[in-house]
């Protein structure tokens, strides 16, 4: 038991659950003095010592049958005490027609047993079990290891022998009463399944996470995150905004007095016959203003969210920042950041900007823009759009695209896409790129932190 919870704190890690090595110790001491004797008593003693944060309760409970529900399924009952002498070889004859393994099956339900720790073990393997540690996946492997044990076919053996049993005579209520009991046994093999697939790859989630260090998540691409792997990357920003705010200060401190202006320095140094004793130096504009227009379609959610919470971070380092969003229609949602955490705040953009299967439309997006937001853009402002510049074959509208960017001082477009994949499909990267002082491909958070470090500089 102990060596099961210490993998299940490691699962709980591997999928953001911050737990201590105290907290840890609180949750043995408190089943030494429990007993595992009562399940729910031991449930709430581990959430109390291990889940200090209610956001991370879904995790927990997620986890928490793959640990402690057991291989075993209950409930599996067999009929082959209640079958006549008649009745069995009747049985027998019907399922001499199937397939070994289908009637192999048949017969071991009907008998209610379960399957074995091999045979789990086994079509584990077959179907790729070992390789995955991505909880996501849990009813996708599940769903293989049923195919793999031919679920389909036993299903519709049991439909086919149900009804050559009718033919050869047996009562009705006894066919019904024997199609019940082996669909609901059926149904307790694939909870059995399942279980058994969501541990194995919890488990493997904390082996992972073992030799998968924190940093590892800086270089992760962003389509590749897992959710739990976001939640983590949600806390990590705030330290690297921290970072970021401080290394940014220390370059501007550095490089307060600007770059030489020559003529100021001339007229400065009349009185002295030109000899150059006092230097002038043009002002710096150390805090720049950010118009940021982000996709926050599905496919760049994460990239998004993780700029605005960088961005909204770093706001005393910035005169002003108007951020808008926008799937198939722009929104303005700085007052929405302002307000609230980045992750909510994305959450109630999204409440506003449904994602739906190829609706994006970022045309009609910078029409939306042109018209009532065009003054947020001048010789000050930086303009930075993120998105992979796919239009779903809408109309681009580089046209307005070209007089916005002829308005900002610079513009910045971040794209996660590698430059192979602009132009095509539906990518109308290609027209886009021509009007941009500079393209930035980020696809990790690590990436991400150097371009926001660019912007600021």
């Amino acid at each position: 038991m102990e060596d099961r919870i210490l993998k299940f704190i490691l699962a709980l890690r591997s999928q953001g659950v911050r737990i201590s090595l105290a907290e840890s110790a609180d949750a043995f001491k408190s089943i030494q003095e429990l007993g595992v004797k009562d399940r729910e008593l031991f449930r709430i003693s581990l959430q109390s010592t291990l889940v200090k944060d209610v956001d991370n309760i879904p995790t927990f409970n997620e986890l928490f049958p793959q640990y402690f529900g057991g291989l075993g399924v209950s409930g599996l009952r067999g009929l082959s005490e209640d079958l006549t002498d008649e009745e069995a070889a009747v049985i027998a004859q019907a399922l001499r027609d199937y397939a070994e393994q289908i009637r192999r099956s048949l017969e071991r339900l009907m008998d209610g047993d379960s399957l074995t720790q091999e045979e789990l073990d086994r079509t584990g393997r077959r179907v790729g079990l070992p390789g995955m540690d991505d909880l996501r996946y849990q009813e996708w492997m599940a769903r293989r290891m049923q195919a793999a044990l031919k679920f389909d076919e036993v299903q519709q053996a049991l439909q086919e022998l149900l009804e050559a049993l009718a033919q050869m005579g047996m009562a009705d209520a006894r066919i019904e009463e024997i199609g019940e009991l082996v669909g609901a046994n059926l149904d307790r093999w694939s909870e059995q399944i399942r279980r058994f697939a969501g541990e194995s790859i919890a488990e493997q989630a904390g082996g992972t996470f073992r030799q998968d260090p924190l940093n590892d998540l800086y270089y992760r691409p962003f389509r590749s995150l897992s959710e739990a792997e976001m939640r983590i990357l949600r806390h990590e920003v705030r330290r690297l905004a921290a970072r970021l705010k401080t290394r940014i200060a220390l370059r501007q401190k550095r490089s307060k007095s600007g770059i030489l202006d020559a003529k100021a320095t001339i007229r400065a140094n009349l009185k002295h016959q030109n000899v150059p004793m006092v230097v002038k130096h043009r002002d710096r504009k150390l805090q720049p203003r950010l118009v940021v227009i982000c996709d926050i379609s599905t496919s760049m959610r994460h990239l998004s969210e993780l700029m605005l919470s960088l961005i909204y971070s770093l706001q005393d380092l910035i005169r002003k920042t108007h951020a808008f969003a926008f799937i198939d229609h722009l929104e303005y949602i700085s007052p929405t950041f302002e307000r609230r955490a980045s992750a909510i705040a994305v959450d109630r953009v999204l409440q506003r900007l449904p994602s739906g299967y190829y609706n994006t439309d970022l045309g009609r997006s910078l029409d939306g823009f042109v018209k009532n937001y065009l003054d947020t853009l001048n010789r000050q402002t930086s303009l930075i759009l993120l998105g992979d510049g796919r239009n779903n074959y809408n109309n681009p509208r580089i046209d307005l695209f070209r007089m916005m960017t002829r308005r900002a001082n610079r513009t910045i477009w971040i794209n996660p896409e590698q430059e192979q994949l602009w132009g095509t499909g539906d990518s109308d990267m290609l027209e886009y790129a021509p009007h941009c002082d500079d393209i930035l491909r980020v696809n990790n958070l690590a990436e991400l932190s150097g371009a926001v470090d660019s912007l600021l500089t």
